[in-house]
C-alpha cells in the first residue's frame, strides 16, 4: 500500500509540475525514482498473487485490476511523452482516473466498484 501511495503521489506531483511547466519536472530524480517505486509496486503485486493464489483470469476483480494497471501505465507514459500540452494533460487526467478505479477495485474486490 505504501508503494501504491508513493506511486500515485509522485505521479500527481510530476503531472502538476508538467502542467505548470515547472523546472522541478526536469530534475533527474523525477525521472529515476518513480520507475523504481513502480517496479517495487509491480513486484509486490506479483508476490501477493503468488502468496494468495488469486490469479488473473480466475478472479474477475483481479483481472480488472491488472488490466487497469496496464491501462494506467499506458496513459502514464502518454502523459509524459505526449506531443502537445493538451494531450499530456488529457492522458494525465485519464491515468489519474484509472488509478482511482484500480484503488476502488482493490478495496471492493469488485470489477464494477460503483453503482451504475
Amino acid at each position: 500500500m505504501t508503494s501504491a501511495a508513493l506511486t500515485f503521489t509522485l505521479f500527481v506531483l510530476r503531472g502538476s509540475w508538467m502542467i505548470r511547466n515547472s523546472p522541478l519536472f526536469r530534475r533527474r530524480w523525477t525521472k529515476v525514482v518513480p520507475p523504481v517505486i513502480d517496479t517495487v509496486l509491480l513486484l509486490t503485486g506479483f508476490y501477493l498473487v503468488m502468496q494468495t493464489q488469486q490469479y488473473p483470469l480466475k478472479d474477475s476483480w483481479l483481472t480488472a485490476k491488472l488490466t487497469g494497471v496496464l491501462v494506467y501505465i499506458g496513459f502514464g507514459i502518454a502523459a509524459f511523452r505526449g506531443k502537445t500540452r493538451r494531450q499530456r494533460i488529457l492522458f494525465w487526467l485519464l491515468a489519474c482516473s484509472v488509478f482511482i478505479y484500480i484503488l476502488l477495485v482493490a478495496l471492493t474486490r469488485n470489477p464494477v466498484p460503483f453503482d451504475l
